[in-house]
């Protein structure tokens, strides 16, 4: 796994219902990656799924997306590496055709060139996604498995710098980065990075070898989070830790702020926005899921309409309603806004609408 959920790059010209069109769907055009990261979801190895969408399916799922109407997606391919897809560069030129945005979130490998990072950006891609998981070579090598890849990523950095392309950075919290944190973000700092997400684990895949902050600690870390955010030169946001929504809301009310500046707040953007609302998720055999860390299928893109899914699917449908979560989430008065992460609700209690235990509020509402 390379990236986790990769902000859309563009401001909000049309209102978006997540109920009807997600804001990005990550596509994972291939298992295939050289890496060996101790968090991959995606089981990462080095050859391709033999059943893996070909190019002509490839291209037939692409040509489904425009029926969202407008606005459209962002379509953020992802692995694996989607590098090692050799007609990479067509479906990137096929996706522009159909007026699709399209961002990538690339392994830090060899094969990741200023060269590569040129023809991206020539090809049309919007957004970049890199993770860095350490602030130094041997803490950022140690999770990722490979030496050599926390200096390759920041070269990376640096030539997305040059090369003024809108870049994504993504953080591994967990009990072996959480103390590392706030060296990344002043390692970050002069780069001109566009966002940094703040991954909070779960033991996906081979997730299972690193530990979860506890929930006292991870609210610890979400308070130091917003508090940077106030200052920091780039966005800084939360994936699978929702909880941070009620965080940054109770901090800005403490501050005083109006519903209406809290509503211009970047923080405010991903209200509402959740596994299976707002994301989806297509793996490299086509299976449709709520999100790469929600491994449920509810259709496959080689049989079924990707719209129809996530609009009509039982599964996207409940995602969509927080009147269906169950346990403290489902009677929370934060429910529309944070919903709590489904997908570790669901590694939890073994359905996507149980209760997100990373959360210590406890609910005003009955």
């Amino acid at each position: 796994m390379t990236g986790s959920h990769m902000g859309h790059t563009h401001g909000h010209s049309v209102p978006r219902d997540f109920a009807q069109t997600p804001l990005n769907i990550y596509w994972e055009m291939t298992q295939a990656c050289a890496l060996a990261c101790r968090h991959c979801r995606a089981e990462a190895v080095p050859l391709a799924h033999p059943h893996e969408l070909n190019h002509e399916e490839s291209l037939r799922f692409l040509s489904q997306l425009p029926e969202f109407g407008n606005p459209m997606p962002q379509l953020i391919l992802t692995g694996g590496d989607p590098l090692a897809r050799a007609d990479l560069y067509d479906i990137i030129d096929e996706a522009r055709r159909l007026n699709i945005g399209v961002s990538i979130t690339p392994a830090a490998t060899s094969a990741l060139t200023r060269e590569v990072l040129e023809k991206l950006k020539k090809h049309g891609v919007e957004g970049l996604g890199l993770s860095l998981d350490g602030s130094t070579a041997e803490r950022h090598d140690s999770i990722r498995g490979v030496p050599g890849t926390f200096e390759k990523t920041m070269a990376a950095i640096r030539w997305a710098q040059e090369l003024e392309m809108p870049l994504q950075v993504n953080t591994l919290v967990a009990e072996e980065t959480a103390s590392d944190i706030p060296a990344i973000y002043e390692l970050l700092k002069p780069y001109g990075v566009t966002r940094w997400s703040l991954f909070f684990l779960i033991s996906v895949g081979r997730g299972k070898v690193l530990q979860p902050l506890s929930v006292e600690e991870g609210e610890k870390l979400m308070a130091w989070i917003f508090e940077t955010s106030r200052q920091a030169p780039f966005t800084v946001a939360t994936t699978e830790a929702p909880a941070y929504r009620r965080v940054a809301l109770e901090r800005m009310r403490e501050q005083g702020m109006s519903g209406e500046q809290i509503k211009r707040t970047p923080t405010s953007r991903g209200f509402g926005i959740r596994d299976g609302h707002g994301i989806m998720f297509v793996s490299n055999t086509g299976d449709i899921c709520p999100a790469g860390f929600l491994p449920l299928v509810a259709g496959n893109v080689k049989k079924d309409r990707v719209v129809d899914i996530y609009r009509n699917s039982e599964l996207f449908k409940s995602l969509h309603d927080p009147a269906q979560f169950e346990g403290r989430c489902g009677v929370c008065e934060y429910r529309v806004i944070c919903g709590g992460s489904r997908a570790r609700a669901f590694d939890a209690t073994g359905t996507p609408l149980g209760s997100d235990p990373f959360c210590t509020y406890e609910p005003h509402s009955n």
